[in-house]
């Protein structure tokens, strides 16, 4: 009978140890699991950062050459903005975006303000 009675105790200190090692593990996981994605975070932002930083030093010019003519991107715009403004009688605040497609062939340009008011002016 004391045989059996060390092979219990053993087996309970087993038990124990191996819980314990296995809490300590599960406790451990989590921490690390925690600490790259703070560091993924802070990459993803100084990315964007630069990202940005690079971006407002870039200038950017379309010009629209046809049968003689010349129309660069503020000179649609402004012109879409008077028909906004003259044309359709808005008000400036209600102006919020502004889509165009140009069409040369046919000297026509489309607009879509505000993603619902629709109509083209000549070029």
């Amino acid at each position: 009978m004391t045989e059996t009675k060390k092979t219990s105790t053993v087996k309970s200190t087993v038990s124990a140890d191996t819980t314990g090692t296995a809490a300590k593990k599960e406790a451990a996981k989590p921490a690390a699991k925690k600490t790259p994605a703070k560091k993924e975070t802070k990459a993803a932002k100084k990315t964007t950062a630069k990202g940005s930083a690079k971006n407002t030093d870039v200038k950017q010019v379309i010009s629209l050459q046809f049968g003689g003519k010349s129309y660069s991107m503020e000179d649609l715009t402004k012109i879409a903005e008077d028909v906004w403004k003259y044309d359709l009688h808005k008000s400036d605040e209600a102006y919020k975006s502004l889509e165009l497609y140009v069409k040369p062939e046919e000297s026509i340009a489309y607009y879509v303000f505000n993603g619902d008011i629709s109509g083209n002016f000549f070029i």
